[in-house]
């Protein structure tokens, strides 16, 4: 192993750490989380791999605190204050962290194990992004399961606008490992993975979230692993 490079990312997730304590966006216990998976994350999949988990950071914590002042009067702001703990960080990243092992402990298989990582930060995206933007710019709230109107910011309700803006995160996403790892149908298939984990997402805040049998965590942890899955099964056979 490149010691220079391992020195390198370990001062990058180190400041990372320790501006997110600082600014209020993750607990200790979530920074030392986060950076534990994100060390697994560049083994397995290399520079490419933490851009995946650094846009999803970037971009999730960019829309949780867009007009949160009208969030906080509709009641639909993060609880505290969107200081994220080990908890929720092992909901969005821990497939990403778990897949990098994978990749790293078993090379012959890191291509496909790749594709699945960042199949899993495609469905994360798109569900922060639907869900955090949708509040603020949907103009109509469906629930996923019914199709009939219901009330903003409940789990398993969707609008046009928010489910359009988690896409749009989730092509910059696709668009980011094409860059590290080549174009092609990728791009596309990891489109249809995002889009798969945050209907999952949708679909279980709608029955199990609401009925108090799953945590948001647990749905979170779901919706990364379907946008694993699918993206494995894509690239498995369609490849």
């Amino acid at each position: 192993m490149d010691v220079f490079r391992l020195g390198l990312v370990s001062l990058l997730l180190g400041s990372g750490m320790f501006y997110s304590v600082r600014a209020g966006k993750l607990t200790t216990a979530a920074a030392g989380t986060g950076g534990a998976l994100g060390l697994l994350i560049y083994l397995g999949s290399g520079f490419t791999g933490l851009a995946l988990l650094a846009l999803f950071f970037g971009l999730g914590t960019a829309a949780s605190g867009w007009r949160v002042a009208d969030k906080r009067r509709l009641g639909l702001a993060e609880e505290n204050k969107g200081r994220r703990t080990a908890g929720q960080v092992v909901a969005n990243a821990g497939v990403a962290g778990l897949l990098g092992l994978l990749a790293w402990q078993y090379p012959p298989a890191a291509p496909l194990v790749q594709f699945m990582l960042a199949g899993s930060f495609a469905a994360a995206t798109a569900d922060t992004l639907s869900s955090e933007l949708g509040n603020v710019y949907g103009r109509r709230y469906y629930n996923i399961l019914t199709l009939r109107p219901d009330a903003r910011g409940l789990n398993g309700v969707v609008s046009l606008e928010g489910t359009a803006l988690g896409l749009a995160g989730t092509a910059v996403l696709a668009a980011t490992y094409c860059l590290g790892f080549g174009w092609g149908l990728a791009f596309g298939w990891l489109l249809v993975a995002g889009t798969a984990g945050n209907l999952m997402d949708s679909v279980l805040g709608a029955t199990l979230e609401r009925r108090g049998v799953l945590s948001n965590n647990a749905v979170n942890f779901i919706n990364t692993l379907t946008g694993a899955m699918v993206a494995g099964g894509l690239g498995h056979w369609l490849g």
